[in-house]
């Protein structure tokens, strides 16, 4: 296998006894099916970009904002946009392929699964449509919105919503198969390691649920509330919280293994960790991106952007891609943090990168969906 793939390679094997072994499940090449790219929120992809970047083309929603990630399958980009569009955009040519118009607006990522598209809206609920037509096979209200893109269990689709709830449905007929509640909302979206789900809270704790069960099996204490969604890097979770702290925990032993926080007092973390390998990426309201070496916490190398880092970073090859509220997209190496590239659109991204089929697309909050690759 070349260098740049044994990096990403997301069958992980991270050699300490705190974060053993553990098998990480890939998306296809092809695909990058939920925000994270896979259940276990790695934010990594399976595959390197071009060394060089070309803007290949831009989807333009008029007067519109996105706050939303892509999922890409199939060769499709589906996204939802504040003002209630659901959009499906062909991935070779920015071209829709349908759209779909609602009272209200997606803040979540969508989830695809068996040519079925998983997204919740703004007025709490959470929709089931079909991939080819946008036409909607089920829908369930929740109490409140919903920021959590969906995860896949089995033949279960799980979805957390600020109601405080995290909801399991047969993805098939939207049927509720357990609910589990915690007393403060949900805007994560669930990971899941195995029969495990993880949920980093507005309680200020990181719940650890059975997924056969919908019981609690254990929690760790966080010290504040976080909304962005744990990454799991074997028997390890790693995440952020409104109080600035980032943690390394130990979910087998629901045990924190190491915590730390920028000099400089308190900054909220709003971006979800990429993790690969030994290396533990993420960005901050402190306008920096950091690694970290996840066994230690010790910080690798720190990347200053001009405008704080909301956007959660990927990582594919050997390169680290990330956005910027300032709307910058940056491309940085994984070793060393340096910038290799960068790309102003001049509005901010809030969403994330989604990469697949060697192309990487993204979002702004002026309404662009931007795809780059390499032209053929």
């Amino acid at each position: 296998m070349p260098n740049a793939l044994r990096v990403v390679a997301l069958v992980v094997v991270l050699h300490s006894l705190a974060c053993g072994a553990e098998t990480a499940v890939p998306a296809a090449a092809g695909d990058w099916p939920l925000f994270r790219g896979n259940p276990q929120s790695t934010g990594a992809a399976p595959v390197a970009l071009p060394e060089q970047l070309e803007l290949l083309w831009k989807y333009t929603v008029e007067s519109g904002a996105f706050e939303s990630t892509a999922a890409i399958q199939g060769g499709v980009v589906y996204i939802g946009d504040l003002d209630g569009k659901l959009h499906a955009i062909d991935l070779a040519t920015g071209q829709a392929r349908w759209q779909q118009k609602f009272d209200v607006g997606f803040k979540a990522s969508p989830a695809v699964r068996d040519a079925m598209v998983y997204v919740g809206d703004f007025d709490g609920v959470f929709h089931c449509y079909e991939a080819a037509s946008g036409r909607e096979l089920w829908k369930h209200q929740t109490e409140a919105e919903i920021d959590s893109s969906a995860n896949f269990y089995l033949d279960r689709v799980l979805v957390g919503s600020q109601d405080g709830s995290l909801y399991c449905f047969q993805s098939k007929s939207g049927e509720l198969v357990w609910k589990y509640t915690i007393p403060d909302q949900i805007r994560c979206t669930p990971t899941i390691a195995g029969n495990r789900v993880f949920l980093a809270g507005c309680d200020s704790c990181l719940h650890i649920v059975d997924l056969d069960k919908g019981e609690l099996v254990a929690k760790v204490e966080i010290g504040s509330p976080t909304g962005v969604t744990p990454a799991v890097l074997g028997e390890c979770v790693f995440f952020g919280t409104e109080g600035g702290q980032f943690f390394g925990v130990d979910w087998k032993n629901a045990k924190t293994l190491w915590t730390y926080q920028p000099e400089g007092g308190a900054q909220s973390c709003r971006s979800s960790a990429a993790v690969a390998d030994n290396w533990v990426i993420v960005g901050g309201r402190n306008k920096r991106v950091m690694a970290f070496d996840p066994k230690t916490g010790t910080q690798r190398w720190t990347f200053l952007a001009k405008q704080p880092v909301d956007s959660s970073p990927v990582i594919a090859g050997t390169k680290v891609y990330v956005g910027s509220m300032g709307g910058r997209l940056y491309a940085l190496e994984l070793a060393t943090g340096k910038m290799v590239w960068e790309y102003n659109a001049g509005a901010g991204f809030a969403g994330s990168p989604a990469i697949a089929d060697g192309r990487l697309v993204i979002a702004s909050d002026r309404g662009v969906v931007y795809c780059f690759g390499k032209r053929s």
